[in-house]
This record gives C-alpha cells, structure tokens and sequence, in this order.
C-alpha cells in the first residue's frame, strides 16, 4: 500500500521528505575525546543561530569523527519515516528533538569557563551515545535501512556527508550523552535511556 502511494504522489509531483535519526553507541577509554568535536559543533550551532550551512559542517566533522572511531562502536539503532508534507515532517522531526532531548545526562558546554570550585582532573566517560536526526528531499536507499550492522552504519554516516554537499539537508540536529566532559553515562544508563540500541 505505501509503495503504491508513494508511486501516486511521485507522478503527482509531490517532493518526498524523510526525516531519520541514528543512535551510535561507542565505548572505551577513548570516546571522551568526541565529547571536545560535538561540543564544538554545538557552540558553533548557538553562534551562528541554526544556520543550516555551519550545521551541515558540524555534522560532517562529526559523521568524520564517528567514523574514524569506529574501533568503539558497540551498538546501533535508526528509525524513520516518509512524509509528502513538509509541514507533517517538520513535526516529527520537533517530536524527534523532543525526545532525543529527554535523553541528556547534562546540558552541552556551550562556554568555555570552568568554575573555581571544578576539580582540575574530570573522571572520563566510557560510554558515549549520540543521536543525529535530519531531514532530506528525495530517497536516499542508504538510511533507509537497517544501520545495525558496521558496514550499514559506515555507508549511512558517510551518506549524511555526502547529503550536506549536495545541499539535500532540511533540519539536522546533534545530541549526546553524556553532555560535556566530566559528566558519566553507566552501561545502566545506556541500557535504560536507549532501549533500541542492537549490538554490531
């Protein structure tokens, strides 16, 4: 029934929008140091209020860095849906933020100042789980998948960098957690807030 429908609207001119969200979940001594990437795509997103070429180049630099750390994957998850109407999809992609939002350990570090009462050495995090949720014109076969594999993932991460190049992104938003170095996520904090993530 979809792809009857999906056929129907394609002749009628209708623009397909998807909009899609993955989980990576990564784990080791060295995951900390992703938290220093995604907070600088953050600040970044804050000082040019959401405009969508910086986003797009946060989000390259941190599908770059997911994939060069891919020795730590542990586990994965994506979901997603089609939409005709763009006003439909910039709904689930609100109900998407929301949600991915409820996950946080903490708030991002979107300053650069530590406070005087801040211990000199921060415990470092093992775990690491990060959302990324866009929006894109067209069919792109290779989110539209199942991401739980290695190879899948790779071929999703580097499909959402090639998406920004080729100008296909409507919304792109960036979560983690936990949310700034220091903070801890517990292997039970990751099985509890992300119950969809599926071992690669």
């Amino acid at each position: 029934m979809n792809a009857w429908r999906d056929r129907l609207n394609q002749f009628s001119g209708k623009t397909r929008f998807v909009v899609s969200r993955v989980f990576v979940h990564l784990a080791g001594e060295e995951v900390a140091v992703l938290l220093g990437v995604l907070n600088g795509a953050a600040r970044e997103a804050v000082d040019t209020e959401g405009d969508m070429t910086a986003l797009g180049e946060g989000l390259v630099e941190i599908c770059q860095s997911l994939i060069q750390y891919d020795t730590y994957w542990q586990a994965a998850a994506n979901e997603g849906n089609v939409f005709w109407d763009e006003g439909e999809a910039g709904d689930f992609v609100t109900e998407l933020f929301t949600d991915s939002a409820q996950r946080y350990r903490s708030a991002p570090a979107l300053d650069n100042s530590t406070g005087t009462d801040e211990p000199l050495a921060l415990p470092a995090t093992r775990h690491l789980v990060v959302m990324l949720t866009i929006a894109f014109e067209g069919e792109v076969p290779e989110l539209e998948t199942d991401l739980a594999s290695m190879s899948a993932l790779r071929a999703g991460l580097k499909t959402m960098v090639n998406l920004h190049y080729q100008e296909k992104l409507r919304a792109i938003q960036v979560h983690f957690s936990p949310a700034r170095l220091g903070d801890e996520l517990t292997t039970d904090q990751v099985l509890v807030g992300f119950p969809e993530l599926i071992p690669l």
